[in-house]
């Protein structure tokens, strides 16, 4: 089975590179595995002690970001490593200060593993909630390079639990430790005979906690939601467009929204400002006019939503309606009531959260309009929501001291 899998992603990188001629996306993929070798020979020495994180994408990077923060400040004579599985992760963080060397996972072929871990020389490997491959796994165990798995989630439609998929439990019992997210997760991993499990919860409830520590203040957030009542829709999609640019259109409260569409293409904000009747303004373009003659703020750049939702007397959330449920918490961290879509099982906090009441799920405009309007017209059921939310992550929070309790004693 091991040649078989390891014949199979070869093949997949052998097409991915056809693709990338043609894929702006899979090109970013492809342009950067190829320079991974040489930013790690040009970045790293024999003489380096390194620890190494790997994240697939930006969700587990945020996942992972509490513990380097702490790794940088309990073990300043280790270089950090952070490698990205997808462009969407990498190109986006490849130029944190969060580790020393950030580069995109070559793919999980023997000869390419050897080549990586030949030139990273890691002392520790850290692997985030999902990530799991098996050839680097069966690498790290030859080497006696101790991997931990954090943030993890194991559910019983996974491959690892199913009949055919002894090749991938195989793969699991490498790990040198768990930190798992809840008791069903241990549970699925004690059914197959594995023990080194801590129940950690997840480490983005840190990650969250801190954003309070801040200054979230934003001078044009000030000027636009200044005496009105502000709606915050964060990573937003067509589908949730369909769902809230009704509602905008036909509310004649005193109300301000801001919308931060996930895909910041032109094309695709210039139709979410045609679809609104009402007077629109983009970020890039606030200095033109003045922000309190706009009813609508589309925010057309990244980086500024966490701030935004602390101004925030309701927020939405995208994502659920299809293309997966963004990050809840985030909202959640400033006490603000949400609403999201109907498809949010697997996302743990968002289930917790819709079952202890600071979340609501709609299917639809209807359900949306609904909403909306309860949470406005009961300000103190408004406020209990929001109570909830920040409840829930005072309380769930401090997996990251759990965590990095185990690593002290690998390191």
């Amino acid at each position: 089975m091991s040649l078989l899998y390891s014949l199979i992603v070869s093949l997949s990188w052998a097409v991915l590179q056809v693709i990338a001629l043609f894929h702006a996306k899979i090109a970013l993929f492809v342009k950067g595995r190829q320079r991974t070798a040489a930013m790690l020979e040009g970045a790293l020495t024999d003489k380096d002690k390194v620890i190494w994180i790997h994240a697939a994408s930006l969700g587990e990077y945020e996942q992972g970001l509490p513990i380097m923060k702490k790794l940088r400040a309990t073990h300043p004579h280790y270089k950090l490593l952070l490698t990205f599985f997808s462009p969407s992760g990498f190109e986006v963080e490849k130029n944190t200060d969060a580790a020393d060397v950030v580069a995109y996972l070559p793919m999980d072929t023997p000869k390419k593993v050897k080549r990586f871990l030949d030139l990273a020389r890691p002392q520790l490997a850290l692997f985030i909630k999902y990530e799991v491959w098996p050839n680097y796994f069966a690498a790290l165990e030859e080497r006696s390079i101790p991997l931990v798995l954090i943030s993890a989630v194991f559910k019983k439609e996974q491959i690892y639990f199913r009949p055919y998929g002894g090749f991938m439990r195989k793969a699991l019992k490498k790990v040198t430790h768990f930190f798992v997210q809840h008791e069903t997760s241990k549970q699925l991993l004690k059914d197959l005979g594995i023990q080194n499990v801590t129940i950690a919860g997840d480490t983005r409830l840190d990650r969250v906690s801190e954003i309070l520590e801040r200054d979230n203040s934003l001078d044009f957030m000030e000027e636009f939601t200044k005496d009105r009542f502000c709606f915050v829709a964060g990573s937003t999609w067509p589908k949730d467009d369909e769902v809230i640019v009704p509602y905008i259109n036909q509310n004649p409260r005193n109300l301000c929204f801001v919308l931060a569409p996930h895909t910041l293409r032109p094309d695709h904000i210039e139709r979410l400002k045609a679809s609104i009747k009402h007077p629109t303004l983009l970020y890039s373009e606030r200095d033109k006019q003045e922000m309190r003659n706009a009813t609508v703020l589309i925010v057309d750049t990244i980086g500024l939503l966490t701030k935004i939702y602390s101004y925030a007397d309701v927020a939405y959330v995208g994502g659920a309606f299809g293309t997966g449920l963004h990050n809840t918490l985030e909202a959640a961290v400033f006490g603000v009531p949400i609403i999201i879509g109907p498809q949010y099982d697997g996302f743990i906090e968002a289930e917790h959260l819709v079952e202890q009441g600071g979340i609501l799920s709609i299917d639809g405009p209807s359900g949306f309009s609904r909403a909306m309007d309860g949470l406005m017209d009961d300000r103190e059921k408004s406020k209990t929501m929001g109570a909830w939310n920040t409840q829930y992550i005072l309380t769930n929070k401090g997996a990251t001291v759990q965590i990095m309790a185990y690593l002290r004693t690998l390191l």
